[in-house]
């Protein structure tokens, strides 16, 4: 019999998104937070650019609406950007409150303001930040709210497997229980009991060979709901953030759109600039176009990378604004004061997810999704730069709005089916899933990366259909593992991608192909729904 843990409220999840909610329902709820790595492993720990929200008086709502729209390419929901950019200060300023430290300046006229920048898309300096690591401000900040919290349990290096559910029946309609979770502390699969589930779990970057997410970036959130029931949107919509450092010993490292708003400029290798001759708005084009014109550059020259060059604004303003770039880049032997920085892009955002309404509610009962799992309607076919941040906060906050008032008091919980591994052994051939890994992260990057087309999408398909018959296979006869359950995840979701972007007959934001180059006059969302 496994061992099974009860709460009223669990949150798969440790990023901004699930801190956030857990801190919202911590005063009404028993919270468990589920971390897959240690609980400042995630992509917010490592968001470098800020938090998009309109705080100067120069600035305005529907010019954050209208930046938004033009960036998500005539697929955004505008009624979900709006009611984002409406209650963005209101979320900054509970971060605020929460001891987040934004960078300040004296204006002109003496006073104390947050210093804003600007970043691709955006027509105003509306970003708030902590140097160049405001993520790492964010997460350590809330991580030790959340600590400090006695209604606040964390399961640190726990996966999530599965979410267990009802049947739907007798016209009642289908509940989330909870989950199948992996302690990978002792390696044996437990069980938790909850009365409202939220996945936070982040995207699935890690299903490309080159991505600027953590190794915990493995779409499991998204997996795990398709295979519960829910429907999933805009999957096609990969964000492949332009400048990621390239170096042998760099791993990966992104480079923040914030240089680019400070006027760090795009260059070839025989240091001649490009972007002008791309968009009008050259380096502050939005992302989708700077990323295919660096990837057109590279292609045509057969260059390995190109650069981004700082160098030419004064050195103490590089060190002020830019201290974790730039001792980063001098370790590595680059002075960014003096040199240009090798570039590439890489995977970097997952814009649609799985489909939820204003209040994070999914298609099933007691199961929510926030934050970059979640498909919203706010980032369309691109989402803007420093919008993500913001997505977590908003929607972290509506959802615990609806779970306060929906959350029962009662406190007797529901034992649940146990896990059956009685037919399954330990593995003897690691070697399956690592080479599945590579081949999956390899082909996904070849066939679905920046520019795609018809045949490229056909023959990745054929290869994921392939590697999900040896990976059930595998998962039906060997026991879990960390490697096992993110390559399973992974290859679902890959699917998914493709086949989104088999649907989509047009280029159009992130989902660029060489099949159909044009804009079809009527955008649709992609809407992929379980069998």
């Amino acid at each position: 019999m496994n061992k099974q843990h009860n709460c009223d409220v669990l949150i798969i999840g440790s990023g901004a998104a699930g801190l956030t909610l857990a801190l919202h329902l911590a005063k009404d709820a028993d919270v468990v937070i589920l971390s897959k790595s240690l609980v400042n492993e995630g992509s917010t720990f490592y968001a470098q650019g800020g938090i998009a929200a309109v705080f100067d008086e120069n600035d305005s709502i529907d010019s954050h609406v209208s930046d938004t729209l033009i960036a998500g390419a005539g697929l955004c929901d505008k009624e979900i950007v709006q009611y984002t950019a409406e209650n963005a200060k209101a979320c900054l300023e509970w971060l605020i409150n929460q001891g987040v430290n934004f960078d300040q300046e004296k204006n002109t006229d003496g006073e104390v303001k947050y210093h804003l920048t600007r970043e691709g898309g955006h027509s105003h300096r509306r970003i708030l930040h902590s140097a160049d690591a405001t993520g790492q401000a964010i997460q350590t900040t809330l991580v030790d709210q959340v600590k400090n919290n006695s209604r606040i349990r964390i399961f640190e290096r726990y996966n999530a497997i599965d979410l267990i559910c009802t049947n739907e029946a007798d016209g009642i309609e289908k509940q989330c229980l909870g989950a199948y979770i992996w302690n990978r502390n002792s390696e044996k699969v437990e069980s938790i009991f909850a009365k409202k589930t939220i996945l936070a779990t982040g995207g699935a970057s890690k299903v490309y060979q080159y991505t600027s997410n953590p190794d915990v970036a493995s779409g499991d959130g998204i997996a795990m709901a398709w295979r519960a029931g829910c429907r999933v949107a805009n999957m096609e919509f990969n964000q492949f953030h332009p400048t990621c450092l390239f170096h042998a010993e760099a791993g990966t490292f992104l480079l923040t759109e914030a240089l680019r708003g400070e006027g760090a400029i795009l260059r070839r290798p025989d240091g001649s600039r490009f972007m002008p001759g791309f968009d009008k708005r050259a380096e502050l084009a939005p992302r989708d176009i700077v990323a295919r014109a660096i990837d057109y550059e590279m292609k045509r020259l057969g260059a390995d990378c190109m650069f981004l060059d700082i160098s030419h604004k004064p050195a103490d303003f590089i060190k002020q604004h830019f201290p974790t770039i730039y001792e980063k880049t001098l370790k590595l032997g680059i002075d960014i004061t003096k040199s240009p920085i090798p570039i590439v892009p890489a995977a970097h955002y997952t814009c649609g997810g799985v489909m939820i309404n204003k209040q994070g509610k999914t298609d099933i009962n007691n199961l929510y999704a926030i934050g970059e799992v979640a498909y919203t309607g706010l980032h369309g076919a691109n989402r803007m730069a420093s919008n993500s941040l913001l997505e977590c906060l908003v929607f972290a906050r509506a959802a615990a709005i609806e779970i306060e008032q929906s959350l029962t008091k009662k406190t007797e919980y529901i034992s649940l089916p146990a896990w059956d591994e009685s037919r399954v052994t330990d593995s003897d051939e690691e070697v399956v899933i690592q080479h599945n890994w590579h081949e999956l992260r390899l082909f996904m990057w070849d066939y679905v990366g920046i520019v795609r087309t018809t045949k490229r999408l056909e023959r990745a398909l054929h290869r994921v259909e392939l590697l999900q018959k040896e990976i059930d296979d595998y998962y039906q006869n060997f026991r879990v593992s960390n490697n096992l359950l993110e390559l399973r995840n992974l290859v679902q979701v890959a699917e998914l991608i493709i086949k989104s972007a088999m649907e989509r007959k047009e280029s159009r934001g992130l989902h660029f192909t060489l099949d159909y180059p044009e804009l079809n006059d009527d955008a649709k969302t992609t809407i992929l729904t379980p069998n």
